[in-house]
């Protein structure tokens, strides 16, 4: 079956929304409540499709947020989330959909995206470990390592600093972890 990437219409926001739950789980509902918000005050950038066969099959999402650099504030992007129907999961989507994004982002002037997630499968798609570049985390309930970043072409040496989110991320409460989840990541990297 033959994947399709392209740009999310107005059209498409049901099949997102839907897609998200059913990855998400009990956490979809949040995840659309702030993609909602984001779309609702323009801070939603671009968002992504995977369409096979009609049928939205995996979504990626980026976000306006800040650097907040010593030289001034910095407009980069946040990737989140992405997305892929459990029944099409493993197939290579999700990477199809992260590829695409360091294009998207050049094309929006972004010279940074971040994002919370797993390092090994974000580290396999070019993405690192924001302070290894200078960069901090928006919140301690971010574990050091998944606070991740895509330096683009636009990235300049002095570009440095913390990750400021949009105050939707925060009112939902969405920033980081909370325990227990929290504490057994934590655990777990004292443990590797």
């Amino acid at each position: 079956m033959d994947v399709v990437i392209r740009e999310a219409g107005d059209v498409d926001t049901p099949a997102v929304e839907a897609l998200v739950e059913a990855a998400f789980g009990d956490q979809g509902a949040s995840v659309n409540d702030v993609m909602a918000r984001l779309r609702g005050v323009e801070d939603m950038a671009v968002e992504l499709v995977a369409e096979s066969d009609g049928e939205v099959v995996g979504c990626v999402a980026l976000s306006r947020a800040w650097l907040d650099a010593r030289e001034r504030l910095v407009d980069v992007l946040v990737l989140s989330p992405l997305a892929v129907s459990p029944g099409r999961q493993r197939q290579g989507i999700g990477g199809r959909l992260l590829a695409e994004v360091p294009r998207v982002a050049e094309g929006l002037g972004s010279p940074l995206v971040f994002l919370e997630g797993a390092p090994d499968y974000y580290g396999r798609h070019g993405w690192s470990a924001a302070s290894d570049h200078g960069l901090e985390r928006p919140s301690l309930r971010i574990p050091d390592p998944a606070c991740q970043v895509l330096l683009l072409g636009g990235h300049e040496q002095w570009m440095t600093g913390r990750l400021v989110y949009p105050d939707v991320w925060w009112r939902l409460d969405l920033v980081g972890l909370r325990d227990p989840d929290l504490a057994e990541i934590e655990e777990a990297l004292r443990s590797t």
